[in-house]
């Protein structure tokens, strides 16, 4: 077969320098006619092998009698079906090829984002431990918020996957942009839409923002498959070769890495740089609300005698004076408080590590206080009690006369005076058979 080399060669013997086809096949070594073939053709020549077939040919008839009823059925149990006796390549082939007939095909337009409308959120968990206290590191989650429009890039490391937990996430990053986005894109994270529908308070959240949040449906994570490549960017781009002293120091190195890096190259996808494009996605973003929104974790109990009471998995110690009556428990990422009747009556830097007991010296002292005026207040009352004296509220002695003197005023003796004349005693005890 003349390859492409002698083909280009002929052609430019012929028509550029007008050599006959007689001295052409001459100088070429090869016929007439194949130098006529080649001034003819219209691309130079191709190598086609012959189809030879495959052994899953034979099959193809029984493969699609079950694909018309099962469209989706595994290649396994097809095999299983049909008694395929050979390697599953050439039966995965067929399958490539036929099942599409049967399936359909369902294609994917280009999208396009419109300043300030989209926002995707999810949480990454980078797999490097993070010390949290002495001792104890964790894989915590990190919120990452990526603009549909911009490409612009936050994120910051969260105590939980917990709902309040996330909600402070999104809201420190969306106060840092100053505006709102006007739709956030979630997956179904069980604390913002595990039952495919959004929880009552991201909800609230939502309102309160004046925004919308959307779930993704299920098992499609291309639906925010932007802020999915991000996460997979970091970790490539970001934690290899970097160490953590704490949640903050990750938040402050990925900040200043989000600041210098991620955000500052050029995005091929918009033809330009994320920073350069974020004032006109932020233009077109709702205005941020009078108030803040509720976030962190809340929740509402009866303060025990131990006087402690649990955030995530760690115990707060809690001013002892409220013990038996209900508290608000109320915690952000960096504080825990508690209050009873709105009065403050424990405050605490809160831990991310677990299973911590945290406790506020001044709660212990009034915890002593109280325990040692109850037992002066029972000693002085047995003692009372031994004495026989019983007071008024004003401190009054309480007057008491003596079980006797009611016995005289009704008549009554208890104890009757036994005679000590032998001749009296048999009497009387004749006188009582």
């Amino acid at each position: 077969m003349l390859n492409v080399e002698d083909w280009a060669e002929i052609r430019r013997l012929h028509r550029a320098e007008g050599v006959p086809i007689k001295e052409i096949a001459r100088r070429l070594g090869v016929a007439r006619n194949t130098v006529r073939a080649a001034l003819r053709s219209e691309g130079p020549p191709r190598y086609e092998r012959a189809a030879r077939g495959s052994v899953a040919d034979a099959y193809e008839p029984q493969v699609r009698a079950l694909l018309v009823e099962w469209p989706t059925m595994p290649g396994p149990v097809i095999a299983q079906r049909i008694g395929w006796p050979y390697s599953e390549g050439p039966l995965k082939k067929l399958l490539a090829r036929i099942r599409p007939e049967y399936v359909g095909i369902d294609p994917s337009d280009r999208t396009v984002y419109e300043p300030g409308e989209i926002a995707q959120c999810d949480l990454w968990f980078p797999e490097t431990p993070i010390p949290v206290a002495e001792r104890q590191a964790r894989i915590l989650p990190v919120l990452v918020l990526t603009l549909a429009f911009s490409r612009f890039h936050s994120a910051t490391m969260i105590p939980s996957r917990q709902g309040g937990d996330i909600l402070s996430g999104m809201w420190q990053l969306i106060a840092a942009l100053g505006r709102v986005p006007k739709m956030l894109v979630w997956d179904r994270e069980s604390a913002i839409g595990g039952t495919g529908k959004v929880s009552i308070p991201a909800a609230a959240f939502a309102g309160t923002l004046a925004t919308r949040i959307r779930l993704a449906p299920p098992k499609d994570p291309e639906f925010k498959g932007m802020v999915e490549r991000n996460n997979g960017f970091f970790e490539t781009s970001f934690l290899p070769g970097r160490a953590f002293a704490s949640p903050a120091d990750f938040n402050t190195q990925i900040g200043d890495w989000l600041t210098t890096r991620a955000n500052t190259r050029t995005v091929r996808a918009i033809h330009g740089r994320p920073v350069d494009l974020l004032e006109t996605d932020r233009q077109a973003m709702t205005v941020l609300p009078p108030v803040a929104p509720v976030v962190g974790l809340t929740h509402r109990i009866r303060l025990a005698r131990d006087y402690y009471v649990r955030v995530d998995t760690c115990d707060y110690s809690v001013d002892p004076r409220a013990i038996g009556r209900f508290v608000d428990i109320t915690a952000s990422p960096t504080t825990v408080e508690v209050f009873c009747d709105r009065e403050l009556v424990a405050h605490h830097v809160r831990s991310w590590a677990k299973h911590l007991v945290i406790t506020d010296p001044d709660h212990v002292t009034t915890a002593k206080q109280m325990r040692q005026a109850l037992a002066e207040q029972r000693r002085a009352q047995q003692q009372s009690q031994q004495n026989g004296a019983r007071r008024h509220g004003d401190g009054r002695p309480v007057a008491l006369r003596a079980l006797p003197d009611y016995d005289a005023l009704f008549g009554v003796d208890f104890n009757p005076t036994i005679p000590t004349d032998p001749t009296a005693a048999s009497a009387a005890e004749t006188s009582n058979p």
